[in-house]
């Protein structure tokens, strides 16, 4: 999946933060990193931790699909 441009929820922005944070959570805490990026609220906060990028898993079925048209 691609990150959602907002939060579900609130309405917040959150794919601004995505990369940051997925650049940082490796050398850092993920709670401190999320927290220094602005993103306080618990369903923000679920958006970030619970994507899935899946992407590059789903891209390659639609590549196929179009070899047999």
């Amino acid at each position: 999946m691609i990150i959602p441009i907002r939060c579900f929820s609130c309405g917040a922005l959150v794919a601004d933060k995505y990369e940051a944070f997925l650049e940082r959570k490796e050398s850092e805490d993920p709670k401190e990193v999320l927290n220094s990026l602005g993103v306080k609220r618990y369903c923000c906060r679920r958006m970030i931790l619970s994507n899935a990028d899946l992407i590059d898993e789903v891209i390659e079925f639609d590549e196929k699909s179009l070899k047999f048209k």
